[in-house]
């Protein structure tokens, strides 16, 4: 589903965000990647979705090489591929409803398609009474279901959710981590980058741990590091 192998990516001069990552998602998995601000988290989703390009290594998702991959074919990927971004990027002149359907019309999707897609997508969510009101009316939850709605419309096979609690109470995060397992259940594979240490640890799920653009942990959580990864670690360059 998703390999990438020995991937460095090298920003300015000198300045890597990532050095030598490899690691694959199977089908269907759920995978926190976690890691402090600059660790290389959400330079791992752009490269996912072709955004940036990396310096080294080779990138896999369903069949494309995506390093390889020609820009015409690059919408393609993007189908398959939804990203709830940590901004969010809503437009807040325009509806729930006209914010989910816009991959669906740029996708050139007949209007009686995108209405009866975009309408299941907020029912999936819980948003389908709130589908006339504007961006501003709603709670950050609700928002961010609205993000989430938005990347699922084209019912891509991989769900990458940037930061999805950050600016959230706990019970509106335990919300939409509720949903994004239910998502998950259904076939729909997910990596969530987060800071949210009780989520992580309360849920026995795999994490992608990144310090300094390196995989310093990989595997169920388990409260701690096994002291192989913790000698790793240390070896770390500063």
């Amino acid at each position: 589903m998703i390999r990438l192998d020995k991937v460095s990516k090298k920003f300015g001069t000198g300045v890597f965000g990532l050095s030598d990552v490899t690691f694959s998602v199977d089908k269907g998995e759920f995978v926190f990647l976690v890691g402090p601000t600059g660790s290389g988290k959400t330079t791992i989703f752009k490269l996912l979705i072709r955004e940036v390009l990396p310096t080294e290594g080779s990138i896999i998702v369903n069949d494309w090489d995506v390093v390889k991959l020609p820009k015409h074919k690059i919408p393609h990927l993007r189908k398959k591929v939804g990203v709830v971004f940590q901004d969010l990027k809503l437009l807040f002149d325009r509806t729930i409803t006209e914010n989910i359907s816009l991959p669906l019309e740029v996708a050139g999707i007949n209007q009686a398609e995108a209405r009866r897609k975009t309408e299941e997508i907020l029912s999936q969510v819980g948003l389908i009474s709130h589908k006339d009101k504007f961006p501003i009316q709603l709670s950050g939850g609700e928002l961010q279901r609205v993000a989430i709605a938005r990347a699922l419309v084209l019912s891509p096979d991989i769900l990458l959710a940037d930061e999805p609690t950050g600016n959230l109470d706990p019970a509106t995060s335990w919300e939409i981590i509720k949903l994004l397992s239910d998502i998950n259940e259904k076939g729909t594979t997910i990596i969530m980058a987060t800071h949210n240490t009780d989520i992580v640890k309360s849920l026995s799920k795999r994490v992608i741990e990144l310090e300094k653009g390196r995989v310093v942990h990989d595997g169920k959580h388990e409260g701690h590091k096994t002291k192989e990864k913790k000698e790793e670690s240390k070896n770390l360059p500063e």
